[in-house]
């Protein structure tokens, strides 16, 4: 297992620490509940260096993403962020990813820490035209401060004005002192803040820093296992469980990143653009419970007579609603929002209906 730049410091907090996706990482400090509540009402800071990062440069740059992703590069500006995916060529998904656009001719991928072999083999597969790819991951350690004070805590640290930073840019600044820092506002707990990305070296004091500054606004540091049930609430899909090498961006509801604009020839384009014109025969929906249980990946969604009509992808107790909630791919003729269906729990079908995302919005 490989350490972070910041495990040590993890470990001296108490932190459980978990192998996740080859890093030791913390899963919880204090417990689940309390964190997520904690980034829910205030301000909590993640450690997430174990994520990857890709440049990809020089004169091609624009038409090797533009290709290997779903979204419309065409619509980027810099200082801009797109959440996009790799389709892979059969039809499925080979990692969800965000663009940040410094020019044409210079662009960070940023994918899924389970994934950065995977995705930088295709990568290097699909980079027919000679773009300049460089694979950074073990260069940089990022942290997440998410939460609604988060950037008002944050503000102490730059000169350079992010508080009023819109969702999904960016900023190159001076940040706790340390120079040409990389400040994003993209998250993935839906409750606001920012992702740092530094060099390993400065990772510390930047972890540090970041602590003090928000010690008056109640920050504490936030393991991954409530990073699952704070996007789960949001309604944010986890390759690996809502989308794999199996689902199209289609079915996973991922159409509005997936865009059929002209000169727009991503790889696995006519295969969806038939699914979007003649349907799919199933939908990664939400459903939240009526009856008492928490719906688990993997069990089973039912019809009142327990046919097998999908499976959960993704399910837990939300720690603000106080019901189970969940995601799954759902058989059609039952996705309709307020459809009631069942999920088998150790046998017993239990009540659920259909429903809109996010779980929870606050």
């Amino acid at each position: 297992m490989k350490n972070t730049a910041l495990t040590s410091i993890h470990e001296k907090m108490g932190a459980k620490i978990v192998s996740f996706a080859g890093y030791n990482m913390p899963v919880q400090f204090e417990g689940i509940n309390i964190e997520h509540e904690t980034v829910r009402k205030g301000i909590g800071v993640f450690d997430v260096s174990h994520m990857g990062e890709f440049w990809v440069k020089g004169p091609n740059a624009f038409e090797f993403v533009q290709r290997v992703t779903t979204n419309d590069v065409a619509n980027l500006v810099d200082g801009k962020v797109q959440y996009t995916c790799y389709p892979n060529g059969k039809g499925g998904i080979v990692d969800d990813l965000l663009v940040y656009r410094f020019s044409e001719e210079k662009y960070l991928l940023v994918v899924n820490a389970a994934n950065i072999d995977k995705d930088w083999d295709w990568c290097n597969k699909q980079n027919i035209n000679g773009a300049e790819l460089t694979n950074a991951s073990d260069d940089y350690a990022q942290i997440a401060v998410q939460g609604p004070l988060a950037l008002q805590a944050m503000q102490c640290l730059t000169e350079e004005n992010i508080t009023d930073m819109g969702y999904y840019t960016f900023k190159e600044l001076t940040f706790a002192g340390v120079e040409n820092i990389l400040l994003s506002t993209t998250g993935y707990t839906g409750s606001g803040g920012c992702e740092i990305y530094i060099k390993n070296k400065d990772a510390e004091k930047i972890y540090n820093a970041v602590l003090e500054a928000g010690k008056e606004f109640g920050i504490k540091p936030i393991g991954l296992a409530a990073r699952d049930t704070l996007r789960l609430e949001s309604g944010f899909c986890l390759y690996g469980n809502d989308i794999n090498d199996t689902t199209s961006p289609i079915e996973a509801g991922l159409g509005w990143i997936t865009k059929f604009t002209d000169g727009n020839n991503f790889i696995d384009r006519e295969v969806f653009a038939k699914q979007k014109e003649e349907g799919v025969s199933r939908r990664l929906r939400a459903f939240k419970m009526i009856d008492k249980g928490i719906p688990r990946q993997h069990y089973e969604i039912c019809d009142e007579e327990g046919n097998a009509i999908g499976e959960v992808t993704s399910g837990t107790m939300s720690p603000m609603l106080k019901i189970g909630i969940g995601m799954g791919y759902i058989k059609k003729g039952y996705t309709k929002l307020d459809t009631e269906i069942f999920i088998r729990v150790r046998k017993k079908l239990l009540k659920a209906k259909v429903v809109k995302l996010p779980f929870y919005k606050g």
